[in-house]
């Protein structure tokens, strides 16, 4: 009996995970919580200046384009909408802030992309017959939206001077920050620096990217230097050094084909 149960245990959560296109999620991965958003500048360098700001004090801010072209500042990543609240108006009491806005979870890209799929019919599971060919569900439609939408993300900030690590960056930091943002906007954290970034997710080689993908180079495996985001076509958006503007470039490039050492999936 209690094998019979086991086995219906293992049956439900397969059926589930089919059904909702979930698993648990990778190491070193996390959903993104509740954040704190401000601003709403004309004028990249209102952002800058409030993200430098905020970064002296030890906060973990970024900023970005909007779809709107405006650009808003956003950091945090607190376990409920009253403990992002309590930060705000703490921040808004010292001055640091002005008026604000709470960023939920649950309207990032990633849970919707699971909200969608939760609603659609759950996959029947049955035991195919001998003479059919067994086949894995298709469950990379999920991965290839959000991929997708990461993409865009990323392509909305070329042409952004990047600077958000001020003086303090370390070699790394600023590529890694920039992809790191792009995630986040989408509900998903990534480790800080490409190095971490690089031991996590799926590995990927060059012929098999598509939107999303993070690629890295390096000297080898254990010397990870730069990391961008493949946006298709064998391109990649990147913030190329401290201070340039983030901008587009190629993998065939000779100086990325010699340092590539592959992509991650992460979605």
């Amino acid at each position: 009996m209690a094998k019979k149960l086991t086995l219906f245990l293992v049956f439900v959560a397969v059926a589930f995970v089919t059904a909702t296109g979930c698993a648990t999620p990778r190491a070193g991965l996390s959903r993104v919580g509740h954040a704190i958003q401000v601003g709403a500048f004309s004028d990249v360098k209102n952002a800058e200046r409030l993200t430098a700001r905020l970064q002296v004090r030890g906060i973990d801010a970024f900023y970005f384009k909007r779809d709107n072209g405006l650009y808003a500042v956003r950091f945090g990543d607190f376990p409920s909408r009253e403990a992002a609240r309590r930060e705000a108006r703490r921040l808004v009491a010292d001055g640091m802030i002005g008026s604000y806005f709470i960023a939920s979870p649950e309207n990032l890209p990633v849970a919707k992309r699971e909200t969608v799929i939760r609603k659609e019919p759950a996959t029947i599971i049955s035991r195919p017959k001998s003479d059919q060919p067994r086949s894995r569900p298709d469950n990379d439609r999920g991965s290839r939206d959000m991929g997708a939408i990461a993409a865009r993300t990323a392509e909305r900030f070329v042409g952004i001077p990047y600077r958000w690590g001020g003086d303090t960056v370390v070699d790394g930091m600023d590529c890694s920050g920039f992809v790191r943002a792009v995630y986040n906007l989408c509900g998903v954290n990534i480790p800080r620096t490409s190095r971490e970034q690089f031991k996590v997710g799926d590995p990927i080689g060059r012929e098999d990217l598509r939107d999303g993908d993070l690629v890295f180079f390096g000297a080898s495996d254990d010397s990870i230097n730069h990391v961008g985001i493949y946006v298709g076509d064998g391109r990649f958006v990147h913030a190329p050094r401290r201070g340039d503007d983030i901008k587009v470039s190629s993998l065939d490039e000779n100086y990325f084909t010699t340092r590539f050492m592959g992509g991650r999936r992460y979605f």
